[in-house]
């Protein structure tokens, strides 16, 4: 009999305490997934759900460090540009310099940009 796998606590929204429907839609993200290259024809149903739970973590962890760049401005709203600062301070963010790094005043993002990207 096979054992229950490391993402099986995911799947069963057993790690963020959830069994209810996501909080990202599941079909945008097999969209994007199905995007990224020519070569990704097939996703199993648990791939997306999979995504789902690590951008949830993304998000947080990003949102964790852009309030601490607003707690230290004694501020009480976080701001896009306590986003950028967060991006360029933090090592794993460097995908994301490009991105903040033009100017902080001009993060306004075209979507339709981004998808073609």
């Amino acid at each position: 009999m096979r054992q229950a796998g490391t993402y099986s606590g995911i799947l069963s929204g057993g790690l963020s305490g959830k069994t209810g429907p996501h909080s990202l839609p599941l079909a945008r993200i097999k969209k994007i997934m199905k995007k990224s290259g020519d070569d990704v024809k097939m996703i199993s149903g648990e791939a997306p759900i999979v995504f789902s739970k690590a951008c949830e973590l993304f998000i947080e962890e990003l949102t964790q460090r852009s309030w601490m760049i607003t707690i230290q401005g004694k501020r009480r709203t976080l701001h896009k540009e306590d986003v950028a600062s967060a991006v360029t301070a933090t090592d794993i963010f460097d995908f994301l310099v490009n991105l903040v790094s033009n100017s902080s005043h001009s993060m306004d993002i075209n979507p339709v940009e981004i998808e073609n990207n």
